[in-house]
C-alpha cells in the first residue's frame, strides 16, 4: 500500500469516528479486564471501511499490555496470498471502565497525531468474543478467540451491535471468518 493511501485512510479514520455525535455514542459495557482482553483475536465481521482491504482474509489482531498503561496492537491478515502487517498503539480513554479506548496507527517523529476510537460495546464473560465500535457508529467489528463463534455468541454479537443502533445489514464477513 503507497504512503500516500495510508495518509488517505488514516485522515478518513479520524474524521469520521471524531466528529461531534448529537448523542452519546453507543453504549459500552461496564467494566473490562485488560490482562484478560490482551491476546490474540480473530475478526469475525466488520462494518465496511476504507482502511481494510476488501479482499483481507483471516484477519487477526494482537493485544499486549506495554509497562506504560498503553497497549501494543499488531493487526495482521492476507491479501491476495500475502500476509500483511500494521502495528499501532492503544490508551485508556476511559480508566474507569477501560471499555473506551483509543488507537493510532500512524506516527511522526514519535509522535501520534491521530487517535480513532474504539469502544467494547460486547464482552462475553468469558472474554470468548467482543464487540467494538466507534462513537458515531460508523464502524464496528466483532472480535472473536477463535475463527468460529457458536450460534449463542454470534446472536450475542450481533444483538450488541443492532441494540447498539448499527446496521448489521452492512457486516461484511472476511473469508477465514466462519461467522
Amino acid at each position: 500500500m503507497s504512503l500516500k493511501k495510508y495518509l488517505l485512510w488514516i485522515l478518513t479514520f479520524v474524521y469520521l469516528t471524531t466528529g461531534a455525535s448529537a448523542d452519546t455514542g453507543p453504549k459500552t459495557v461496564q467494566k473490562v479486564d485488560l490482562n484478560r482482553y490482551a491476546g490474540m483475536w480473530h475478526e469475525a465481521a466488520r462494518m465496511p471501511n476504507p482502511f481494510e482491504d476488501k479482499a483481507a482474509e483471516k484477519i487477526t489482531a494482537q493485544y499486549s499490555l506495554n509497562s506504560d498503561g498503553t497497549i501494543q496492537v499488531e493487526n495482521r491478515c492476507m491479501v491476495k496470498g500475502k500476509w500483511q502487517k500494521v502495528t499501532g498503539v492503544a490508551r485508556v480513554a476511559d480508566r474507569s471502565t477501560n471499555a473506551k479506548l483509543e488507537v493510532s496507527f500512524f506516527s511522526i517523529l514519535g509522535l501520534r497525531p491521530v487517535w480513532g476510537d474504539y469502544w467494547i460495546i460486547g464482552l462475553s464473560e468469558d472474554y470468548t468474543y467482543s464487540v467494538v465500535g466507534d462513537r458515531n457508529r460508523k464502524y464496528a467489528w466483532i472480535l472473536s478467540r477463535t475463527p468460529q463463534l457458536n450460534e449463542t455468541d454470534k446472536a450475542k454479537a450481533l444483538a450488541a451491535l443492532k441494540d447498539n443502533g448499527y446496521d448489521i445489514n452492512k457486516l461484511i464477513y472476511p473469508k477465514g471468518s466462519e461467522l
